[in-house]
């Protein structure tokens, strides 16, 4: 790996760092867009809570995705902790999907080398599959979404019938989903939905540009279609539960999906291990810098990110009935004119 990374461009790398630190500002202005019907945001605060959060992805692994949601409600009081984490859901959601669709998209009109190390017609059918599974669940939401009021309203006299449910358990879980509800207008408005896709389609080509350039930065002469192939790989390895922001698996399926471009092995750690810290090392620059400037009290920080602090935070929402969710939607489309 020394050896590869000492004949790497260093320009090309320190440009990757740039763009990523960009797509970083991309996910703080997404995640605004996201928040408004619920609670709006300052970008300040946003680009705060997003370069910390994935600071703590990047040392915890998945365990620090709670950290986000959490630092915004610390820096701006206004921000429900509620819509803080389903939002952050909400997020996911949008990045699954976008990646799905890039990489079974790129699939179509992909042309491996020569030298491939898998079997392109079985990558070709999984990707497909994947996608039909991404919009099946993009339906499923839009759904609920329509039918949320008469849906929570039968989930919530189901759930009050039984006795073994208890009280704040059936609090918590109403409140979590009238808050998806209200995020997930953004998808049968279409205003909102223009909106928060733009972001996305922004984040995702900011990050495809900044792997590119590390591609780039090591010698490979890849171009678009193989540095969203790899992309694919890359977020099948983010999805597994290990520590230190999916370290291990990542690099794996990442050094995985070079090989299979003909990549040598040495070379292919290499560049997954480097892609990982240009990646996620300018957040924790960032966090790190405003935890120093005290922007982030980490006492505090520790007290909310606990597992009883989150739950007590989510149960203390206000359950809305019918009729008050119709309000909520008032507010917010007044607000928006």
């Amino acid at each position: 790996m020394r050896q590869a990374v000492s004949h790497a461009n260093p320009y090309l790398l320190g440009l990757a760092i740039l763009v990523i630190s960009l797509a970083y500002l991309f996910r703080a202005l997404r995640w605004g867009a996201l928040l408004a019907p619920l609670c709006p945001a300052g970008l300040r605060n946003l680009y705060i809570a997003t370069t910390v959060g994935f600071g703590a992805v990047f040392l915890l692994g998945r365990t620090g995705e709670v950290v986000r949601p959490v630092v915004l409600p610390m820096l701006d009081t206004k921000i429900r902790p509620s819509a803080s984490f389903v939002t952050i859901m909400v997020e996911r959601i949008y990045d699954m999907i976008a990646v799905v669709l890039l990489f079974a998209v790129n699939l179509i009109w992909f042309q491996p080398p020569a030298n491939a190390g898998v079997e392109f017609g079985r990558v070709r059918t999984a990707g497909i599959a994947l996608l039909l599974v991404a919009l099946a669940g993009v339906f499923g939401l839009t759904q609920f979404r329509k039918k949320s009021p008469g849906a929570i309203g039968w989930i919530k006299r189901k759930l009050e019938g039984r006795r073994f449910v208890p009280a704040r358990l059936t609090r918590a879980i109403l409140s979590i989903l009238e808050q998806l509800a209200g995020a997930l207008r953004v998808l049968v408005n279409a205003r909102e939905l223009a909106v928060t896709v733009g972001w996305s389609a922004m984040i995702w080509f900011t990050i495809a540009l900044a792997n590119l350039l590390v591609f780039r930065a090591f010698g490979l002469p890849f171009g678009v279609t193989q540095t969203v192939f790899v992309l694919g790989w890359s977020l099948v390895g983010s999805l597994v539960p290990t520590p230190g922001g999916a370290a291990g698996a990542f690099h794996a399926a990442t050094a995985a999906g070079l090989i299979s471009l003909g990549v040598q092995r040495d070379t292919a750690a290499a560049i997954s291990i480097v892609l990982h810290i240009v990646d996620f090392g300018p957040a924790l620059i960032f966090g790190v810098y405003y935890i120093v400037r005290g922007d982030i009290n980490l006492s505090r920080l520790r007290a909310k990110t606990s597992s009883e602090s989150v739950e007590h935070a989510v149960e203390d929402e206000p359950i809305l009935t019918e009729e008050l969710f119709a309000q909520t939607e008032l507010n917010a489309a007044t607000a928006r004119d």
